[in-house]
């Protein structure tokens, strides 16, 4: 599970390279940067303008993007300048839309019902990790946790299907 519900979705110095990017394809105004930002993250990271604009701005800034009004818009577009520091950041950018796509997987699932179990996840998951350790090499234990785990599922998964018929 990617990080929790504090896990910060970019690290230092990545909302750029992600905006550059998505700017890479064509050129966008600061609300569809925003919405792909999000969709991307699967709607686990919530884009806000007070993000967004800012860095748009820093990157004018920079010279690697450019405005224009366009029907009464400012529309950003990459400079050849912008082009040449994502080819530079490729591999951080990579990095950057992996994540997104292992977050979104998660995201389809991690609506606000969920926040109300991320306690007793957490706690789970770590008594998982102790109980690994535990049977760390021992196959009669290994087992033991599997199957605890596995029983979990079921019943989790015969709750929702039983109040679906």
């Amino acid at each position: 599970m990617p990080g929790g519900p504090r896990a910060r979705f970019f690290e230092f110095g990545e909302v750029r390279l992600a905006i550059l990017s998505l700017l890479k394809d064509s050129p966008k105004h600061g609300y569809q940067l925003i919405k792909e930002l999000t969709e991307r993250s699967g709607g686990l990271y919530k884009a806000s303008a007070g993000t967004v604009y800012p860095t748009l701005q820093q990157l004018e800034d920079e010279g690697l993007v450019v405005s224009e009004a366009q029907e009464g818009r400012k529309v950003y577009r990459l400079t050849p300048e912008g082009a040449q520091e994502l080819e530079r950041e490729k591999e951080t950018v990579d990095r950057i839309w992996a994540r997104a796509d292992s977050w979104g997987d998660w995201g389809q699932w991690m609506g606000p019902e969920a926040f109300a179990f991320f306690r007793p996840l957490g706690s789970l998951i770590k008594a998982t990790f102790r109980a690994a350790r535990w049977a760390d090499g021992d196959h009669e234990r290994e087992g033991k946790v599997a199957a605890i785990l596995e029983k979990a599922r079921e019943e989790l998964r015969e709750l929702y299907k039983s109040s679906a018929d």
